[in-house]
């Protein structure tokens, strides 16, 4: 496991994934034929660098992430297989793999959160681990109610 000597570079590394991940939707959206599909994993894309925005304002100093707030789940992410990412996926396939993706980060921050000593570095990775849990969970309720509304 990666270890950090500051809460700087904790926010770069956090900083680095959201940029990630907003390019993995982007560029799976440049992959996909459906134009519904596209737009919907632009969106995504957008949403993680608005995610990656405010983890930089956490750097400046000008916004704070919440870390008492425990976020529900549905429990989805846990239940289902993991996906490939293809050009031919539906949105509801896109939306699993999504909360994959949020489940994973999720998971990262609380194992980061857990081993460290430092009370403030451990309350920004349980705070980054809430807001992965937040993304997680808007997944879970968009696919619960596409499956729902299909049955």
């Amino acid at each position: 496991m990666r270890s950090f000597q500051s809460i700087e570079e904790v926010l770069e590394y956090a900083i680095g994934q959201e940029q990630e991940a907003a390019d993995f939707y982007r560029d799976l959206a440049g992959k996909t034929r459906d134009a519904a599909m596209a737009r919907a994993l632009e969106e995504f894309s957008r949403e993680e660098l608005g995610h990656k925005a405010k983890l930089e304002s956490v750097q400046r100093g000008t916004a704070s992430l919440p870390s008492k707030e425990k976020v529900r789940t549905l429990g989805i992410a846990e239940f289902v297989v993991d996906i490939e990412p293809s050009a031919q996926m539906e949105y509801k396939d896109i939306l699993l793999l999504a909360m994959k993706k949020e489940k994973q980060a999720y998971t990262l921050y609380t194992r980061l959160g857990d081993q460290c000593a430092d009370p403030e570095m451990r309350q920004l990775f349980h705070g980054l681990a809430q807001e992965e849990a937040r993304h997680k969970l808007r997944f879970e309720l968009e696919y619960d109610q596409i499956v729902m509304k299909e049955n």
